[in-house]
């Protein structure tokens, strides 16, 4: 297989050398906005770099898209319109309009694709899906999320990130719905501001909470921070009246216990998220070869995608608006 690449930085190569790996993978092209940064990856990885983004796809037998959130939705329509299979990291376009019109370009194509959740791949989350249908929680009664930053992006990268529900927490959004198998119905959020000015600058926060509604009556709680000094955490707590199930606790978590004699975590806890993912994000770029091959049914589509976009889009809305906000007034707008 010969597979294009577009857009190779940090998570870009790091998806390309797995792709070179891959025993079926006979050709690597990669093409960036900065042809010096592809000729360079190029060059580290032992593959071929071209300067046109056209150029990674002609020939290809599918295409990897890493490339800036505000190039996903042309790169996906150009490889949905050529036939090519596609794997393009989050989101699918910067809007709910951008998403279901690219959603009807790929639909119409039927070309293979896959969307980088990563957390899908993550065996924590694995487990605790498996758990919640295996039926070993019980019934399913609430769900407690937190995905909080160690330290804050920068400042030129919040004005275009779409607000922390849009950027940060769609991951917990898409990941709910994954594990628990059900849909949102209802949120409402908040935020606030206690750091540097450019969030508020640009109309974002860097605190946030939020608490779901799933059509089935189970409570949702989701909190999030970009000044999380303790370290990069991520957690799901599902719990139901058999059991509870926690992901993301473990020896490396941003936690200290204040509970006298004991000493959990024991190892320094993750600074970002590449350290805390990086088998997920490997796990699920070879599992876009099989998907490529026809092999494999996606593990996340556009669909997908637009689902826990609507949920991003109505949580920004909650926050902006004071009040709570169906899923359905977001996707019937």
């Amino acid at each position: 297989m010969r597979i294009g690449f577009v857009g190779v930085g940090r998570i870009g190569a790091s998806h390309a050398d797995v792709v070179r790996q891959h025993p079926d993978v006979t050709d690597v092209v990669i093409a960036d906005a900065d042809p010096q940064r592809a000729a360079k990856v190029a060059t580290d990885l032992g593959v071929r770099s071209v300067e046109r983004t056209e150029d990674a796809y002609d020939g290809a037998d599918a295409v990897v898209i890493a490339a800036a959130t505000s190039a996903h939705a042309d790169l996906i329509t150009a490889a949905a319109r050529a036939g090519l299979p596609f794997f393009c990291e989050k989101p699918v376009a910067p809007d709910v309009a951008g998403t279901v019109q690219v959603l009807g370009e790929v639909e119409r194509s039927g070309v293979a694709h896959q969307i980088g959740f990563m957390r899908r791949f993550d065996a924590g989350y694995t487990a605790a899906r498996e758990a919640v249908r295996a039926g070993s929680l019980g019934e399913l009664r609430r769900v407690h999320m937190v995905t909080a930053d160690a330290e804050p992006p920068p400042a030129g990268y919040v004005p275009y990130s779409g607000g922390i529900f849009r950027d940060c927490h769609v991951h917990d959004f898409d990941i709910l719905r994954w594990v628990t198998g059900r849909e949102v119905t209802e949120v409402y959020a908040t935020g606030a501001n206690r750091g540097a000015a450019y969030f508020s600058d640009a109309g974002d926060v860097d605190e946030s909470a939020a608490l779901l509604t799933l059509d089935d009556g189970t409570i949702v709680t989701a909190q999030g921070s970009r000044y999380n000094g303790g370290g990069y955490d991520v957690r799901m707590e599902v719990a139901g009246t058999a059991a509870t199930y926690a992901v993301g606790l473990n020896e490396q978590s941003a936690l200290i216990s204040a509970e006298p004699g004991v000493d959990f975590p024991t190892d320094p806890p993750f600074r970002e998220f590449w350290s805390r993912f990086l088998p997920a994000y490997r796990a699920e770029i070879n599992a876009f070869i099989n998907v490529a091959k026809g092999e494999l049914a996606s593990p996340c589509t556009v669909a997908d995608a637009l689902e826990s976009f609507y949920v991003a889009e109505a949580s920004t809305r909650s926050r902006l608006e004071h009040r709570p906000v169906r899923i359905e007034e977001v996707r019937a707008a």
